[in-house]
């Protein structure tokens, strides 16, 4: 019974590694009729979306949990 669930998993993984070798980035690089690339972010927006907007909503979220458990711990 190991072997044949080796020899699926195998088979499995094999094709996974074709279908992405046959699916190449390249055709990423021919843009479609209408389509038209948008301006650059510049560093401040790329910090800002990328950096800045994550704390600042982990950072909510971490204010409404701890509200919320201060108010039931004081229930209790």
């Amino acid at each position: 019974m190991d072997k044949r669930n080796a020899m699926r998993a195998g088979a499995v993984t094999a094709a996974a590694t074709l279908m992405m070798l046959m699916t190449s980035p390249a055709m990423a690089l021919t843009q479609d009729d209408g389509e038209q690339a948008g301006n650059g972010l510049t560093v401040a927006q790329t910090l800002g979306l990328y950096v800045a907007l994550p704390i600042v909503i982990f950072l909510a979220i971490t204010g409404l949990v701890l509200v919320g458990t201060r108010k039931s711990a004081k229930k209790s």
